[in-house]
């Protein structure tokens, strides 16, 4: 009866270290899968930009059609990996926006659910970054 403990022990451990190592590679695959290559291939909720910072996942969403170096909406939408919204309240941010040797900053306040708010003067242009 001992020999039967022992082998199931043994057992056991086997599958204890075969569920980590799967558990390992799982959760290696799900980081790399949040690289900003791959954020940029994935549709944001509100045609902004996709980065990972955490935890968290940030959409960045300026105006699109600005011609001129105008006063513009910067908003920043907050949420987990999931999609979930994480609340802001009480948060704050800033945004620097890059648009050749332009440069702005947004200071950014809560605005809603997961939402940060701000304005800055910047021109829509295919290098804004």
């Amino acid at each position: 009866m001992a020999h039967v403990v022992k082998f199931k022990m043994h057992s056991l451990q086997a599958f204890i270290s075969v569920a980590t190592l799967l558990a390992m590679s799982f959760a290696s695959a799900a980081a790399l899968a949040h690289t900003n290559d791959y954020l940029d291939t994935q549709k944001a909720p509100h045609g902004g930009q996709l980065r990972m910072a955490g935890v968290y996942h940030f959409e960045l969403v300026v105006a699109k059609d600005s011609k001129g170096a105008t006063n513009n909406p910067v908003m920043v939408y907050v949420t987990d990996h999931a999609g979930a919204k994480i609340q802001t309240a009480g948060t704050s941010g800033t945004v620097t926006i890059l648009s050749g040797t332009e440069r702005t900053t947004a200071n950014l306040a809560p605005d809603g659910d997961n939402r940060l708010k701000g304005s800055a003067k910047y021109t829509s242009a295919p290098d804004l970054k």
